[in-house]
């Protein structure tokens, strides 16, 4: 288990450092609660003064009863968990599939393919060339365009429910590597010596040729596009609770207006994709009836028809499950840290909703701050909006903070500071856990795969939070080691090396 503290420094400014990973005999609550408390002590930290939790969505953490949350929650009742927005974001696709048959068996076709071809050196390497051979032809003809960054080798990414991004990123390059995944499949089909990966082949390019698996490509595509952005900037240490709401809200009104505007467009794209490749589209002209009723309907053909039933049904649970999965937060909660936003001159600014979010935070604000908190918000906001122009145009809860120390005046008005940084403390996502963990294949590698746990936490400290250590002078390192016991010689700078 890796543990990162969020904090904010006395600039103003949000600081997450790598703490450690600590080793568990059991993933249960209660042995990770344990694990956390201790490494906390173990830094001197008190545990009281937790003011935000944030985890992935497993079970033993996200348990309303005996989830990990929940136990801090008992011992301190301001410890408010969000759930990693960019982890939500992944668990509403895999929640998707499961909930709607088409997306699950499209995306059951498309792993097979992913396997198939990646089960193999000979076909990679095949693919790789196909691709070699393709980028010659487009810049034969001026197709393309050279230049640095440009035209760079892609591979076949595996989708995976716990990579975030991983969906879009396999959608996005299949369907750029679409001309040279057939003709791998082709080459199978024609070279393979055993009869059962030819028939394989076979069946995954008669698949691989059907209109319906092109539609659902491109479907997912687009509903997987539209929010990417803020999957990736949920991915970013700095990024604050507001601004993630906002965030999310424009992705379900881009969602939306695809919903209501885009059928019509995306049909052309899979049309010309289809044209490109030698897709047959079947005709949209041919009578169907609707189930049990007699009546036919003329000019829609019930491939049209379960195309159109497909696209809104798709999109439609895409916006039921980020309504249902973006709840973690209450809506007082919520709301206080957006009335905080000075976003367009503190637009949104509500006194009410400010009052109540300190009320969620009882060991802070007791009934006397409370009184004064009402009062410095009034001073406040009249200050903020027409007597200083240093709050104009700030984009963020983070840069007001930052401008409050600047100014000093986190000191003529402590208690708005400091529900500032109870909202900065929150985190929206796990990004740099997730960080920690991809760290250890650089410091426990095949070469030193017998690391004891206090060396390999000690590597991954002095790896993970380099932008420190940068600063720390060869003649400390040596004075620290040589202090610790006696040695029989004396450490030279001459013989460190870096």
């Amino acid at each position: 288990m890796a543990l990162i503290l969020r904090y904010v420094n006395k600039s103003g400014m949000v600081i997450e450092r790598f703490l450690g990973i600590v080793h568990v005999n059991d993933t249960s609550s209660q042995s990770l609660k344990k694990a956390i408390y201790s490494l906390l002590l173990d830094h001197s930290l008190c545990t009281s003064k937790i003011r935000g939790q944030g985890y992935d969505g497993a079970s033993n953490m996200q348990g309303e009863i005996n989830g990990l949350k929940s136990l801090i929650l008992q011992d301190t009742s301001s410890a408010y968990s969000i759930h990693c927005f960019a982890h939500q974001l992944q668990v509403t696709l895999v929640g998707l599939s499961k909930k709607n048959s088409d997306v699950n068996t499209f995306f059951y076709a498309l792993t097979n393919i992913l396997n198939t071809i990646g089960a193999s050196f000979k076909r990679r390497d095949s693919l790789r060339q196909h691709q070699e051979d393709k980028l010659e032809e487009l810049l034969k003809f001026g197709e393309v365009h050279t230049g640095q960054g440009l035209n760079q080798e892609r591979g076949l990414q595996r989708p995976g429910d716990t990579r975030w991004g991983s969906h879009f990123k396999t959608l996005n390059n299949f369907l750029i590597l679409f001309s040279s995944i057939v003709n791998v499949l082709k080459d199978m089909k024609r070279d393979c010596p055993y009869h059962l990966d030819r028939f394989a082949a076979e069946n995954l390019l008669s698949k691989i040729h059907e209109f319906e698996f092109v539609f659902m490509l491109h479907l997912m595509f687009k509903v997987l596009l539209l929010t990417n952005e803020l999957n990736k900037v949920l991915q970013k240490k700095d990024q604050d609770i507001v601004n993630a709401m906002g965030l999310l809200d424009l992705s379900k009104k881009r969602l939306q207006m695809m919903r209501e505007d885009e059928w019509d467009s995306m049909m052309d794209e899979v049309s010309l994709f289809c044209g490109k490749h030698g897709i047959s589209i079947p005709k949209m002209n041919e009578d169907y009836s609707n189930g049990k009723s007699k009546r036919k309907r003329s000019n829609i053909s019930y491939l049209h028809h379960f195309r159109v039933e497909v696209f809104y049904a798709v999109i439609d649970l895409a916006l039921q499950e980020l309504n249902n999965r973006f709840d973690v937060v209450t809506s007082d909660l919520l709301l206080g840290m957006a009335s905080l936003s000075p976003v367009d001159s503190f637009a949104n600014f509500h006194k009410d909703r400010i009052m109540k979010l300190a009320e969620y935070y009882p060991s802070e604000f007791g009934d006397k701050e409370l009184r004064e908190l009402n009062f410095q918000l009034d001073d406040f906001i009249v200050y903020a909006q027409k007597c200083d122009s240093k709050f104009l145009n700030l984009k963020g809860i983070k840069d007001l903070a930052k401008v409050m120390i600047e100014t000093k005046l986190d000191q003529t008005w402590s208690l708005v500071y400091l529900l500032v940084k109870l909202t900065l403390i929150i985190p929206v996502a796990t990004a740099s856990v997730e960080r920690a963990f991809s760290s250890m294949k650089y410091i426990k590698n095949d070469l030193r795969n017998r690391m004891d746990e206090d060396l390999l936490n000690g590597c991954l400290v002095c790896y993970i939070e380099r932008s420190i250590f940068k600063n720390v002078s060869n003649d400390a390192i040596i004075d620290r080691f040589q202090n610790m016991k006696t040695r029989r010689g004396q450490l030279q700078v001459n013989n460190v090396f870096c």
